[in-house]
């Protein structure tokens, strides 16, 4: 436009046609002439109303008469009076009726295109205000809901907050990382949304981060979209992602994590991942440390319950008791006396209990490290398996064969202030190769 409007004016000039036209050679008649400025100042009009000016579609047209109507648009009223000097002059006229049109019919086409790209910019100009009016309206909206779905969630967490006050509690645990994977973090999730809405109607006041391989990716696992974030953490062994508890510690320290749910398996039963996340401020969602340790691992534990005055079944470390240290572990010297490290030391414990027997790994689990013996031979070819399917330097105890029994669990629930609950019990008497099938 900057090129072809200074230029308008010589187009439709009164110089003869052999010597205008710069914009489309000497021999243009001149008719086309009137309708290539006729064009041009269409253009003109539908740019200035691009541009925004200040003149609705009947100014515009009305506005080039008025005092100071050119400096309103000064580009297209001198082209509207180049235009118009093509109408006055008398070899333009002439021209225009050796070619067998009139002044009338020339004025036509120019005030019928100017008219119309007035009438085109001014639809422009309306469809383009409606549009930024709804991107206005929709970017309010969205705003609002922003403001609404904040304010929701800050009072949701005022009133978590009230709760613990209420009854004693010294943290509020909103954002939880779940260190574990498949069932157990599905369960986590909706344990803690469905226990949110029914004792509070809180139904989003928890941010839940998951850890998942590229296995999880894959499999659209759905505790990856139960969680508000994931983040992606190495495949393959347990010990490179959920049973890692380096890595663990740090995806709850960059997540800016206030908890840690474990889950069962992998890291959830290692005494350095809650010491560790409490060096971190990070609250850890199980027992503590000396706890873990004590009732881990399963001499320990026989140990602690004799202590407890609970009757058990004969065993290597059967009339054990002991004082817990200031770490609130069974001292080393107790726990020693509790184990056999030999398969003659295994058959020795045998006789003084009765066979049959069972020869347990103290860290075994899953039907692993445990074999059941009715004869010293059978301790002789069974002990060497317990060693190597229990992890390495895994203490073996040995433990009278309680026959004719069903298996029992009655799960306790504990925290720091001393309170303890029961749950129900649960039969876990259905099984194969001394592992769990289901639970009733």
């Amino acid at each position: 436009s900057a090129y072809f409007f200074p230029r308008v004016g010589s187009v439709c000039s009164s110089r003869p046609a052999s010597e205008a036209a710069p914009c489309g050679g000497p021999e243009m008649p001149v008719v086309s002439k009137m309708q290539h400025a006729a064009f041009l100042v269409s253009g003109a009009a539908a740019a200035e109303a691009v541009l925004d000016l200040p003149v609705g579609p009947i100014a515009f047209l009305g506005g080039f008469a008025a005092p100071g109507g050119s400096a309103v648009a000064p580009r297209t009223a001198a082209a509207l009076r180049g235009v118009s000097s093509a109408f006055t002059d008398g070899a333009s006229t002439a021209d225009a009726i050796s070619q067998g049109r009139s002044t009338t019919a020339c004025s036509t086409v120019v005030a019928g295109s100017a008219i119309t790209a007035v009438a085109v910019a001014g639809a422009a100009r309306t469809a383009r205000r409606e549009r930024r009016q709804g991107v206005k309206t929709a970017r309010f909206a969205l705003a609002t809901l922003d403001k609404e779905a904040v304010a929701t969630k800050e009072e949701q967490v005022k009133k978590l907050a009230q709760y613990v006050k209420e009854l004693g509690g010294n943290k509020v645990l909103k954002r939880i990382l779940i260190a574990n994977n498949g069932m157990a973090a599905t369960k986590a999730i909706i344990s803690m949304k469905q226990w949110a809405y029914l004792e509070l109607g809180l139904d989003n006041v928890f941010e839940f981060v998951v850890m998942a391989t590229r296995d999880d990716l894959d499999a659209n696992a759905e505790f990856i979209r139960l969680a508000d974030t994931f983040v992606e953490v190495p495949s393959g062994k347990n010990v490179n992602n959920y049973a890692n508890v380096d890595l663990i510690c740090e995806t709850a320290r960059a997540q800016k994590v206030d908890a840690v749910w474990p889950g069962w398996g992998h890291a959830s039963e290692n005494p350095a991942l809650p010491t560790k996340l409490k060096e971190l401020g990070v609250t850890f969602i199980g027992p503590t440390a000396p706890v873990m340790s004590v009732l881990g691992d399963k001499i320990c534990a026989n140990i602690l319950a004799q202590t407890a005055g609970v009757p058990s079944i004969p065993w290597s470390g059967d009339g054990l008791t002991a004082n817990l240290t200031a770490e609130g572990t069974i001292p080393d010297e107790i726990f020693q006396k509790g184990l056999v490290k030999t398969a003659a030391e295994a058959a020795a414990v045998a006789e003084r209990i009765g066979y049959p027997v069972m020869v347990k790994a103290s860290e075994g689990g899953g039907g692993k490290g445990i074999r059941m013996c009715a004869s010293r031979e059978e301790i002789d070819a069974n002990f060497p398996q317990v060693q190597n399917e229990a992890p390495p330097g895994s203490p073996i105890f040995v433990m009278q064969l309680c026959q004719g029994a069903r298996h029992i669990e009655v799960q306790i629930v504990g925290d720091e202030h001393g309170n303890a609950v029961a749950l129900n019990g649960r039969d876990c008497s259905t099984q194969r190769r001394f592992q769990k099938i289901f639970e009733e």
